[in-house]
């Protein structure tokens, strides 16, 4: 479990193909932290840490997390945000979240309000329900507030502290990010659903 206040961000040094699966080396200041069976959320997904080098630790996705998330395009040379599980005797800074990405979204445009930056995504019909104003939500596994939704977007405010810390400075409009709703939306819905079957 985390919390979605992204830690560092890391460097993908290498990929290696394992079948349908992907091992990357990540090169991040928290890596000589981390020890082998530790989760550890890269974008917005939880991953196992298989193996620590130094400053580089090793994870791998499986092809149903890499055809779920954006992990499937990365490439060596690009910035992904770390967070390692969270410690029950912290303080929950963000919001709880799982590392179980529920889909990709696009991001459809990006506004400089000088002094923040308004980043809107699409907004899957299907997950209308899932996205309230003010409500939380977890972008490739950073936490934040929605601030709008306007028809088939919604957006978010991103302070400078977050786009510089935090791979937010790399998205361009087309960018994919990693999405997970709040859990107790999903629940609440899922208990909607099996009521009205039943």
């Amino acid at each position: 479990m985390f919390t979605g206040i992204t830690e560092t961000t890391g460097v993908i040094k290498n990929i290696v193909f394992e079948g349908t699966n992907k091992t990357f080396l990540v090169q991040s200041s928290i890596s000589p932290l981390l020890k082998v069976d530790q989760s550890v959320m890269h974008n917005g997904v939880c991953l196992t840490v298989t193996d620590i080098d130094k400053d580089t630790h090793r994870v791998t996705a499986i092809q149903e997390t890499l055809e779920k998330t954006n992990l499937g395009t990365l490439e060596p040379g690009h910035i992904v945000n770390l967070e390692r599980s969270m410690n029950m005797k912290g303080l929950l800074d963000g919001h709880i979240v799982q590392g179980h990405c529920d889909r990709t979204v696009q991001c459809m445009d990006i506004k400089d309000k000088s002094g923040s930056r308004l980043f809107y995504f699409e907004l899957p019909e299907a997950d209308a329900g899932l996205v309230v104003p003010r409500g939380s939500i977890a972008l490739n596994g950073v936490s934040l507030t929605v601030a709008g939704i306007e028809q088939n977007k919604f957006y978010v405010a991103i302070i400078p502290y977050t786009y510089e810390f935090t791979n937010f400075h790399t998205l361009q409009i087309g960018s994919k990010v990693n999405i997970e709703y709040d859990i107790l939306g999903k629940y609440i819905l899922r208990q909607l659903e099996v009521y009205r079957n039943a």
